[in-house]
């Protein structure tokens, strides 16, 4: 999968290591993690000229895409490239795809507790480190990367090709939103849709030694519910029993005391099914028969907490408290910030109704700050999927492929509108440390992980 035609012998060439790979790129990717890219709600915090200084620093960093590719501006400073395909020339229709990827990043809390400084673009003897390595400028530059060694080497893909890299991914924002709005009104509607998600993840199922290459056929739901009490207040030297923050508490505690119920959707039921055949013998016996122990192995699923549990039912966290301003002032209204996850199956509506029944109190409000329902599911039996199936079998042939519903949320799901089959996959390799310092301290990239995803891009484009 990792060779290329050499266009001067027309013989395949081989490719390079993964660690070569990385390390001649890996100054790419460090120079993009300068930028402080962060990304806000509120306007006023975000510091738009890291934006243009990133998309400056886009054509000297990658000259041959900047001259080859067609590169669209999207929502201000969304990016949206097409590689136009040699379909076009023969007449061959064949339907474009498209790679995604996002440049903004959030926020870092504490920039001292960072082993390197988040925003230094720092390259030791084995890692690119700092804030969006892994999420998500990691996947954008090994994408272009991808595109700047194939035009090197003189390839054209079979079809047209498009990257759409998002500026507002982390505050669920609009501009891939923008970018599907834009293909659909040209009458585009993509073959292939692929953007960050699953990974080549170790350590991240119970009994299995193997990596697991997972990909994302369908992401949960995302909703923000404001649960509300109000009370007259007063001094809280006498305080009335059920004052609006007890009142809330209440509802917090029936909340986490009665947890959606749990069920095994198809696509998790798959994903058991592949993943068994790399867990030793006894495991395989219990994990090949999921479909029979459909039930048990559901509560199994929930007792194990974290990532299983969340992947078998709408979750419900409690993120943010408000009550009153002083000390010993009794709140006049007291409120939560409910971020939700919800679960494929069900619905916005349905989340909202089983809500007021747990809380069963109605001096407690709820209002939806935000949300969307969850993505509809890809195909794990089309050529798309047996597509990516082969290219990461032949970039990572350790790892096992499987699906899996993603439990966060994607800019993806903005293309679901125009596409059956969209899929969310980066394809590095990542710890169970590695998955645990997204969005947190010490974030990098291995580079020789960084070189496989390069390696991964290629062969999937010269595939396409």
């Amino acid at each position: 999968m990792h060779s290329t035609i050499d266009p001067r012998t027309g013989s395949a060439a081989p490719a390079p290591s993964a660690l070569r790979t990385g390390r001649d790129a890996a100054p790419k990717l460090a120079r993009l993690l300068t930028f402080r890219t962060v990304s806000s709600r509120i306007p006023e915090e975000v510091e738009t000229d890291q934006f243009d200084a990133f998309i400056a620093a886009l054509p000297e960093l990658f000259p041959r895409v900047a001259a080859a590719l067609e590169l669209e501006r999207v929502n201000g400073h969304g990016l949206l490239y097409r590689w136009a395909g040699g379909s076009a020339e023969t007449g061959d229709a064949r339907a474009p795809a498209v790679l995604m990827a996002h440049y903004d990043v959030v926020p870092v809390e504490d920039p001292a507790a960072w082993e390197h400084p988040p925003f230094a673009g720092t390259i030791t003897d084995t890692s690119i480190c700092g804030r969006g390595a892994l999420d998500d400028k990691g996947a954008l530059a090994a994408v272009l990367e991808a595109a700047e060694q194939l035009l090197a080497e003189g390839f054209t893909p079979a079809r047209d090709i498009y990257f759409s890299f998002g500026n507002n991914e982390e505050t669920a924002g609009d501009t891939a939103a923008a970018a599907a709005a834009l293909l659909a009104g040209r009458g585009i509607r993509p073959w292939l849709v692929l953007d960050e998600g699953g990974a080549v993840a170790s350590g991240a199922f119970p009994f299995v030694q193997a990596p697991l290459a997972v990909v994302g056929v369908a992401e949960k739901g995302i909703l923000d519910v404001e649960l509300a009490t109000e009370d007259a207040g007063g001094h809280a030297s006498t305080p009335n029993r059920m004052g609006a923050t007890a009142r809330l508490a209440r509802a917090i505690l029936r909340l986490e005391r009665r947890p959606f119920p749990a069920a095994l959707p198809e696509v998790t039921v798959e994903m058991v099914e592949r993943l068994s055949a790399a867990a030793p013998l006894l495991p395989r016996l219990v994990l090949g028969n999921v479909r029979r122990l459909r039930r048990p192995l559901t509560r199994v699923f929930g007792l194990l907490g974290g990532e299983p549990n969340a992947m078998t039912r709408t979750t419900v966290a409690i993120t943010q408290l408000r009550g009153s301003k002083g000390s010993n002032v009794l709140a006049t209204r007291a409120s939560a910030n409910a971020n939700i996850r919800v679960a494929v199956g069900e619905s916005v509506a349905s989340t909202l109704t089983r809500l007021r029944t747990v809380i069963r109190d109605p001096k407690v409000s709820l209002h939806v700050v935000e949300g969307n329902e969850p993505s509809p599911v890809s195909a794990t039996t089309n050529a798309q999927f047996a597509l990516l199936e082969e290219t990461i079998s032949g970039t990572f042939p350790d790892a096992v492929p499987v699906p899996y519903i993603m439990l966060g949320g994607t800019d993806a799901r903005r293309f679901t509108t125009i596409c059956d089959a969209v899929y969310r996959f980066a394809p590095f390799r990542m710890s169970a440390a590695d998955r645990a310092s997204i969005h947190a301290d010490n974030e990098k990239l291995g580079i020789e992980t960084f070189g496989e995803g390069i390696l991964f891009y290629r062969a999937l484009m010269g595939a396409l």
